[in-house]
């Protein structure tokens, strides 16, 4: 094949249509064949944890069991890695903590005979040795899993959002999406908002401006999508609709490419005010008649304060069927400096003198 024709054949749209193609097989293989391996080591780890967890029930061996089985290990598997006696340990404490597996089965609903089967090979062992020794509840374990592989979180990542808590504030943000969204969206929308929303990334105190905290969202950007969760795309910070030949700028607009709809947020400093959500009602409206296209679905507003009254937020939203939410955020609490000023440190040496040499000159 001349250079001519091999450069024909590169440059046209079928053959990068066919090597794009190609190379997503090879990818979905590859994905394939990480899951296939973790779930066999899974299996094995488990195997042994049961095994470990029935000797020392039935035969009463102790801890030293574990100790002999490592070092036999390593004895016949000299290149072997991950047969620590730590690890052992770690095994016996998975095996413990999920007897069904590959599975855990999560209760839901208000009736004892429903259930959720999460399957435990989602997310790697390493996960699930830190999600075991710091998360005792199965249910809230469940719910970690299944986050973290929808979200394809890191180890770390998943320790952080474990350490804010993200469990107890999932899907927890007062909303009217019931009567708002249809049934099939409505649910998938509550539980994508929480509340209260951590902004501890942010090297603020709680005495700060809206444009403050709006600035260093934007320029913290990775930080705040994470926090918001999977499916938020940024649109932009400061937004300009033009409505009855009037400028109005919105506080930060999303994309959500889950729920297909665009996610207004308008930030305040202080408590919540029934005031606000007239605004936010407002920027809904206009977005909803100026950006959202055929295929969209209806914009959804976030109202986020610094503190509420879910009394008073409750009341505000009465009647409303513009999809919205309200939630709080929490600031880091920035630790004040211990040391004294420059007019305690002269009192100070004042009374030392005063305690050494005496008052009198």
């Amino acid at each position: 094949m001349n250079k001519s024709i091999n450069n024909e054949l590169i440059l046209s749209a079928e053959y990068k249509k066919w090597s794009k193609n190609i190379s997503k097989k090879i990818r979905i293989a590859h994905t394939r064949a990480a899951i296939k391996v973790n779930e066999e080591m899974l299996q094995l780890y488990w195997e042994i944890g049961t095994s470990i967890l029935d000797v020392q029930k039935r035969l009463g061996w102790g801890s030293l069991v574990i100790d002999n089985l490592s070092k036999d290990i390593r004895t016949e598997f000299s290149d072997a890695t991950g047969y620590s006696v730590r690890n052992l340990k770690y095994m016996r404490s998975f095996a413990q903590a999920y007897p069904d597996f590959p599975l855990v089965q999560v209760p839901v609903g208000k009736t004892k005979n429903e259930f959720v089967q999460v399957p435990l090979a989602q997310i790697t062992w390493f996960h699930h040795i830190n999600l075991i020794s710091k998360v005792k509840s199965v249910k809230e374990r469940a719910f970690y899993i299944s986050e973290t592989a929808n979200n394809g979180w890191s180890t770390d990542i998943m320790l952080l959002q474990i350490k804010s808590n993200l469990y107890k504030r999932s899907g927890k943000a007062i909303n009217n999406f019931s009567e708002s969204l249809p049934d099939y969206q409505s649910d998938l929308a509550k539980s994508i908002f929480k509340d209260p929303y951590n902004f501890g990334f942010l090297n603020l105190s709680k005495k700060v401006t809206e444009f403050e905290i709006e600035q260093q969202l934007t320029e913290k950007i990775k930080e705040f999508l994470l926090e918001l969760g999977k499916g938020f795309a940024f649109v932009g910070r400061q937004y300009n609709i033009e409505v009855d030949r009037t400028d109005y700028k919105i506080d930060l607009l999303f994309y959500h490419t889950v729920l297909h709809c665009y996610i207004v947020i308008e930030l305040k400093a202080g408590e919540f005010k029934p005031e606000y959500i007239s605004k936010l009602n407002f920027y809904i409206s206009a977005i909803d008649d100026t950006l959202r296209c055929e295929n969209d679905k209806p914009t959804i507003g976030l109202l986020l304060c610094a503190s509420k009254s879910n009394i008073k937020v409750e009341y505000s939203m009465r009647g409303m069927k513009i999809p919205l939410g309200v939630a709080a955020y929490e600031l880091k609490e920035l630790i004040k400096s211990t040391l004294p000023s420059k007019k305690d440190l002269k009192k100070l040496m004042v009374q030392e003198m005063k305690a050494k040499y005496g008052t009198e000159g």
